[in-house]
């Protein structure tokens, strides 16, 4: 009986595992094959933070320090497909914790750029990624510690999928990684898909738009 449950629980973990794996590979295959994200969906940026932050600290539960740092106005919203959006960020969270010592700290910070794109940072205090592996990242399948890897779950698409959803968005995902000193992922929105809800208000009607 305890040899029977032992192989029935193996064979259900590598069910868990297949399942997960044709999921992602259909997400990636959706997000791959459709066009560029439209302008016209907007949703808030600070409630997309807190509803990540919820989801990051359920995960991590009592043995991680999450912090949320936002440095945008209240009011911001980005044009992206929502759920796209928030499977991106959570992702790259899901990572952080994924490759991090319990307790580790994880920081997830958005802030405007210069050029008014939208960043939104995760840092983690975990190994850190060699310079030789962090072109290669977002390839399908790719693994840095294919040992570390497989102990920790995960498909290999991730961070594939996460590159495609912001190409899609016409933005992209930046790595910067030291071996030993953590590493910070962050997706970089363009200025075009943001808007202020109080300059939006503000600015005058266009003439064209009115009713003569």
């Amino acid at each position: 009986e305890a040899e029977r449950r032992h192989f029935l629980g193996l064979m259900a973990e590598q069910a868990d595992r297949m399942d997960a794996l044709v999921a992602d590979l259909l997400t990636l295959s959706r997000i791959e094959s459709l066009p560029n994200a439209p302008l016209d969906r907007w949703f808030s940026v600070s409630e997309m933070l807190l509803k990540t932050e919820q989801h990051i600290k359920q995960i991590l539960g009592q043995v991680g320090a999450f912090a949320l740092r936002s440095h945008c106005a209240s009011d911001l919203e980005l044009a992206a497909h929502e759920g796209e959006a928030f499977g991106a960020l959570l992702n790259l969270l899901t990572n952080a914790a994924r490759y991090s010592p319990a307790g580790a700290p994880i920081e997830l910070t958005a802030r405007l750029d210069d050029s008014g794109n939208l960043l939104m940072a995760v840092k983690d205090a975990g190994p850190g990624i060699a310079a030789e592996h962090l072109p290669r990242l977002t390839e399908r399948f790719y693994r840095v510690d294919t040992g570390r890897s497989r102990d920790t779950g995960g498909t290999g698409l991730g961070l594939a999928i996460v590159k495609h959803t912001m190409q899609r968005h016409g933005g992209a995902l930046l790595i910067d990684s030291t071996l030993g000193q953590g590493s910070c992922f962050t997706l970089q929105w363009p200025a075009v898909r943001l808007r202020s809800l109080a300059s939006s208000a503000s600015k005058p009607e266009d003439p064209k738009t009115l009713a003569p």
